[in-house]
């Protein structure tokens, strides 16, 4: 819902009531994750995406009705991929798609939810999906740290349930994962009948880049268009300045070693963290990646020969880091893209922490057979059977499955 907010807002403030249809599951090859969101507006305006254009005029007509009787629905959409390309729907796949309402009147929390995402601060949005009671669809429960002025707003129904589903919340706020979550009615660990859609804001995932050199600028620039908030590191201060690393959101002059050691004492530095060391030099190297190594960091890459490589293992083995730890190290760093410039070399690191994130092979597609998209998830959702080839089906009880995504 991130890419659609200004808009939603925009709209809620001026008291217009929108159509809203979020995507709460997928399986095989739908195109966009859980969280996926597409508007209709007051004036019949369509803003985002919830499967990339197969089944958006479905979604548009619901959202209609949807907006006109104040009625939320849980859709699912989906062919088989054999038969997807005659009946329009070119992706494949199975998604499930919840349309509601959105206004003052229903979700009250909104412009505080907003204001929340525009200031970085984290924020979930929980949302039922499937109850034995249909009057509980819809119903939301906005999440905050628990030590925070106002931890939590609006309710699911009851006590019971809002604690469940708050404690799990801040659990994937704190991973900035979207899924969907599964409970009894009354919000039973163990029992069954209610489905949460929670979706996570939390701030940026970080992109730590030390070295810089002109390598440095051009992986800034990919980190920055993945989504990444992108800080350039180097204790050269002729090296290091906003001029030559124009698309980092902040270019620091500091030990990369006593730096990357603050921001972790700090709390900056989390599961989502990637860190690409490019100075290649052990008096920069060796310290930084002593600290790095040891850090439960999303990714750690450094550049380098084959040559260089070695001998920075054997210094981090003497610093006593264990096979264990130095395993975490992507050395050289990148895919095998046969990259040289620094724009393709860029293009193979960004390739590894997309690989390494969603667990792809990094094979040419048109080599491989089965799904295009991975899930971070150890095991795969089970899958629903598919409706009638061409008729999208309502459903009533659409199958648990963890799904992740990005903010």
């Amino acid at each position: 819902m991130r890419e659609v907010l200004p808009e939603l807002l925009r709209w809620w403030r001026a008291g217009e009531s929108v159509g809203v249809g979020t995507v709460v599951a997928t399986w095989r090859s739908a195109p966009r994750p859980a969280g996926a969101s597409m508007l209709v507006g007051p004036g019949g305006e369509a803003v985002g995406s919830v499967s990339g254009g197969c089944v958006e005029g479905a979604v548009y007509e619901l959202a209609e009705q949807v907006i006109a009787d104040g009625v939320p629905v849980l859709q699912r959409y989906g062919v088989s991929d054999d038969d997807a390309f005659a009946v329009g729907l070119t992706c494949g796949g199975i998604l499930d798609v919840l349309v509601q309402r959105v206004d003052r009147t229903s979700f009250p929390e909104l412009g505080q939810v907003a204001a929340d995402v525009e200031s970085g601060r984290p924020v979930a949005v929980c949302t039922v999906i499937e109850h034995p009671d249909p009057a509980h669809v819809g119903r939301r429960l906005v999440v905050r740290a628990e030590e925070d002025p106002e931890p939590v707003a609006g309710t699911l129904g009851s006590d019971r349930a809002d604690s469940a589903v708050a404690d799990d919340a801040r659990g994937l706020l704190a991973a900035g994962r979207t899924e969907t979550l599964g409970y009894g009615p009354d919000g039973e660990r163990r029992g069954e009948g209610m489905r949460v859609l929670v979706q996570s804001f939390a701030p940026e995932p970080r992109m730590l880049v030390f070295g810089a050199i002109d390598f440095a600028a051009a992986v800034a620039r990919v980190g920055a268009f993945l989504g990444y908030r992108v800080t350039v590191c180097d204790a050269r201060p002729v090296f290091a300045t906003t001029s030559r690393f124009p698309d980092a959101h902040e270019v620091v002059v500091d030990w990369p070693h006593r730096y990357l050691a603050a921001e972790a004492e700090a709390g900056r530095v989390d599961g989502r963290t990637v860190l690409a060391v490019l100075t290649h030099d052990p008096k920069f190297d060796v310290p930084l990646l002593e600290v790095a190594l040891r850090l439960p960091v999303a990714y750690v890459g450094a550049m380098g020969s084959r040559r260089t490589h070695e001998d920075r293992m054997a210094r981090l083995r003497d610093l006593g880091l264990t096979d264990a730890e130095l395993a975490r190290l992507s050395s050289p760093i990148g895919l095998d893209l046969g990259a040289r410039t620094p724009e393709e070399t860029a293009i193979s690191v960004a390739a590894e922490i997309v690989q390494l994130r969603w667990g792809g092979r990094g094979t040419r597609l048109s080599e491989l057979q089965g799904p295009i998209h991975h899930h971070p998830a150890p095991a795969p959702a089970a899958e629903p059977a598919a409706p009638t080839p061409g008729e999208p089906v309502a459903t009533g009880a659409a199958g648990g499955g963890r799904l992740d995504s990005a903010p």
